[in-house]
């Protein structure tokens, strides 16, 4: 369920964080949550009326709030089939929508999880009015038990693609899916938003085999709204303030959060609009983002493609994070794909951003039966870019380590562009006498010492990399990356100098059968002569064969003097192309990726 904090909840059918009603009949307006609180009493005082919590659609300067809400609630229940018909409405507010459907002849049973509308229901409709307590993600009920599913206001708190999964379990064949809501029409660089994209929606509902019967774009007949919100709280803000629980500054950052959702709408970044989908065919598969209790089905899925095991810790130490996702599609009971997302904090040219790794990309031969559109791989791809990557976003930035099939699939989609290329340096490990000037120390303890010291190195690299794309490597992220890791060990170097005790630089270096691979390195770009040879001198202490790491090409003129050997591995890097975000242009050549970043191993 997305996350909507109080100060930015515009949509007001639906509270998902109020207290529990005791009160009678009379609006329970000082037990909503804020700001809904607010909304209610200020309309009550404006109107003399509070029955909807929602936006109106105005059709002129003299059109009240109350005569624009019923107007949006007449377009809504305009595009119904005629009854007898079964509706689900998903978000009840205070039951006006739902008690004018039952006027209608309509059969309707109506969901919230917010207890106060609940119990307002059943006192003013009777204790057998056809209500429950349940979020879309709780509820069940027959397949194929209702003719109709209606959210007004209450898409924008729910995934989207649980409402599409939910409807096609719950709809019956060519029934009607019409959301009336506020949406993200153009995202915009340095704006997060916390709406549902317009664009996303309509496409996700496509691949999962929904019709789009209407799109009615409503923003100007709704945008008088936040208006008509501005001057009925100025108007009544010391009887508010008075008879709410509310302070004089949550009143200040409503109104200015107000003014910002209004310029919003102004600049085309929200608007409002109806959408009206019919449920036409039912898909072989079922797309679902994965949780934690799907952990053992991906195992399975590994090991059937793969051949081999994943470790619990290891699928749990990569996803079970809260900045990780991870996408899959079933038929039947049987997970046959997975499109993972390992959440990265970096650094932006120089800003600190969030980014996310592709990876443990699978689809089992069988279901492989198309790369193209409407492929498996397709269908999870465009939908995890669309939910999650890109600007006002989760992630701004995807990247990931594709195989040069893969990525060629990914660019004839659409979904991928290059930005950069890995390469390989290589060395012959060299025994050779310890540096008179340096001192090194092993690193495996969160020591303070060790802490501070990673932290020092980690700030000299981040002078360098001001026009870079860079993974943060402070203490945090080597302790979790590395020394937390469930199935491998690391070596772990300081490297100081051994006058003034000042870190220079750490090496992260992996063994495996008799090469030694610098899977990491944090320091001053200046400093990387010295960690190089460093790194030959303790692969030859360990009798390596061959020292190599793996670097974005862009950044291997600063081991020039190291005398490596280099050459190409076929990997390249990719970004997300599928949505709006920074473009190929601005990415291409710009990433700092190292054998650590490449996968966990």
């Amino acid at each position: 369920m997305a996350s909507i904090t109080p100060y930015t909840q515009h949509g007001l059918q639906t509270d998902y964080a109020a207290e529990p009603m005791t009160d009678t009949l009379e609006l329970p307006f000082k037990k909503l949550a804020f700001p809904l609180n607010v909304y209610a009493k200020a309309l009550l005082l404006q109107e003399g009326q509070a029955e909807y919590l929602h936006y109106g659609l105005f059709q002129n300067a003299q059109t009240s709030l109350k005569e624009a809400q019923q107007y949006s609630t007449d377009l809504l229940i305009s595009k119904l089939p005629p009854p007898p018909c079964r509706i689900l409405e998903i978000g009840i507010g205070f039951g006006k929508t739902y008690s004018q459907l039952l006027q209608k002849g309509y059969d309707v049973f109506g969901i919230t999880p917010n207890t106060i509308q609940v119990d307002y229901v059943r006192q003013s409709l009777g204790a057998e009015a056809s209500v429950s307590l349940h979020s879309l993600e709780t509820f069940s009920a027959e397949l194929e038990s209702f003719d109709v599913i209606l959210l007004q206001e209450s898409s924008q708190h729910i995934n989207p693609l649980t409402i599409f999964n939910k409807a096609l379990e719950l709809l019956q064949p060519m029934g009607d899916l019409i959301i009336l809501d506020e949406f993200t029409f153009k995202h915009q660089a340095s704006e997060p938003s916390n709406l549902h994209g317009i664009d996303d929606i309509i496409a996700l509902a496509t691949r999962l085999g929904f019709e789009l019967l209407e799109h009615s774009n409503l923003s100007q007949m709704a945008a008088p709204t936040l208006d008509y919100w501005l001057q009925a709280i100025h108007t009544h803000r010391q009887h508010l303030l008075h008879n709410l629980d509310v302070s004089t500054a949550q009143l200040d950052q409503l109104d200015h959060s107000n003014r910002l959702h209004r310029e919003k709408y102004r600049n085309g970044q929200y608007g409002y609009a109806l959408l009206h989908f019919r449920k036409k065919d039912i898909p072989r598969w079922r797309l679902q983002f994965l949780e934690n209790e799907h952990s053992t089905h991906m195992q399975e899925l590994f090991r059937r493609i793969f051949h081999h095991e994943m470790p619990i810790e290891l699928w749990q130490w990569k996803y079970a994070t809260e900045n990780s996702r991870a996408l899959g599609i079933w038929r039947e009971n049987r997970l046959v794909a997975h499109y993972g997302g390992i959440g990265r904090s970096i650094l932006f040219f120089g800003k600190h951003e969030n980014a996310v790794q592709i990876g443990d990309v699978m689809v089992e031969a069988k279901e492989q039966s198309s790369l193209a559109r409407k492929g498996l791989f397709y269908m999870m791809a465009a939908t995890f870019l669309e939910h999650y990557i890109g600007y006002g976003k989760r992630y701004l930035l995807g990247f990931g380590f594709p195989n040069q099939r893969a990525m060629k699939v990914a660019e004839r989609l659409g979904l991928y562009g290059e930005v950069g290329e890995m390469v390989e340096l290589s060395w012959k490990p060299q025994l050779r006498s310890p540096l008179i000037q340096t001192h090194l120390k092993l690193i495996d303890l969160p020591t303070k010492t060790n802490i501070k010291a990673v932290n020092k190195c980690w700030q000299n690299m981040v002078a360098d990399m001001q026009t870079s794309i860079i993974g943060l490597r402070d203490w945090p992220y080597i302790q979790q990356r590395y020394l937390n890791h469930p199935t491998q060990r690391y070596q772990i170097i300081l490297i100081k100098n051994r006058l003034t005790r000042n870190p220079r630089g750490v090496l992260v270096l992996r063994y495996e059968n008799d090469e030694c691979e610098l899977i990491d390195l944090i320091a001053s770009i200046t400093e990387i002569p010295l960690l190089v040879t460093q790194a030959k001198r303790l692969a030859a202490l360990n009798k390596a064969s061959r020292l190599f790491c793996r670097i974005t090409e862009n950044f291997t003129e600063y081991f020039s003097r190291t005398q490596a050997t280099q050459q190409a591995i076929g990997i390249k890097i990719p970004t997300s192309i599928w949505c709006d975000g920074p473009t190929t242009e601005l990415l291409k050549n710009h990433w700092w990726l190292m054998g650590g970043d490449m996968d966990f191993r």
